[in-house]
């Protein structure tokens, strides 16, 4: 898999399946965190037609507690083991360890998904080292800590301004542009008018040069915005998959795939983009 967007029968913007195998993370938590219960979740995403997975093995819900290497490794590489022998979907892992990245690679792994954008010790260099594509996203803070009073001099410049010198670290430790990804990194470290400032303007992210990713699936602003449970956000998030990829994103990442990718297939149809394909 390149870091160019390639859907299949999506138009042009992938839908990336959510598949969190934690005790602990916002949506789901506990849920899939044993190996048949992910696999069976994971059959029911590929069924209904995601481009690619996501398996995350730490939580960064906002408050969210460090786990060990260790219990990461447990938790990821078992489940992107046996996706890889079921499934011909690319997996992507969700993770900022340079550990785990190297194990997920050898596992085969198709993407790495770093939260923290190769910021931590190691992560730049084992990113290089492994020849993968590379989501870097931007979070203000860390996950313990990043929803407590988030500033922004303008939410939008920071965040290009973040992910600009990040780019620019990638190419001078030896990882070309066309591996990498970006993310505004919704709900991390922004208030509900940060996140929606962000999504107005996500095409000046997309004017990196870099494919841009959003998460907006079930994220705490639908509950300010609506006052909806995080099982009641079905239809918000659709909506704003929506907006994300009218707005220019290459990748959607949601815990809903078929509802996604019905409603991205209407907008398809009605604004004549099914029979766009990018090159990948």
């Amino acid at each position: 898999m390149t870091a160019k967007p390639n859907p299949k029968g999506t138009g042009r913007c992938r839908v990336m399946g959510i598949l969190n195998v934690t005790p602990d993370s916002f949506s789901d938590g506990g849920r899939f965190d044993n190996l048949p219960a992910a696999i069976d979740q994971a059959a029911r995403m590929v069924e209904e037609g995601a481009d690619l997975l996501d398996v995350g093995g730490e939580s960064t819900r906002p408050g969210a507690e460090a786990v060990s290497v260790g219990a990461e490794l447990d938790r990821v590489i078992p489940v992107l083991e046996q996706l890889r022998a079921r499934f011909e979907v690319p997996v992507s892992v969700d993770t900022s360890k340079p550990e785990v990245m190297r194990a997920a690679a050898n596992a085969g792994a198709a993407m790495i998904n770093d939260v923290c954008a190769l910021q931590n010790d190691g992560a730049l260099e084992t990113a290089a080292e492994l020849g993968l594509p590379i989501c870097l996203m931007h979070m203000q803070g860390e996950p313990r800590t990043m929803q407590q009073a988030p500033v922004y001099k303008s939410v939008t410049a920071d965040v290009c301004d973040f992910l600009r010198d990040r780019i620019a670290a990638c190419a001078g430790a030896g990882l070309p542009a066309d591996r990498l990804l970006v993310d505004p990194g919704f709900g991390f470290g922004k208030t509900v008018e940060h996140n929606l400032q962000l999504l107005r303007d996500l095409d000046k992210i997309g004017g990196l040069g870099a494919p841009v990713l959003a998460g907006l699936s079930r994220k705490s602003m639908i509950g300010a915005l609506l006052d909806r449970p995080v099982d009641g956000r079905l239809q918000a998030s659709v909506a704003l998959a929506l907006i994300a990829a009218q707005k220019g994103a290459a990748i959607v990442r949601v815990h809903d795939v078929g509802p996604t990718i019905d409603a991205l297939r209407i907008w398809e149809a009605v604004s004549d983009r099914s029979g766009e394909q990018a090159d990948g």
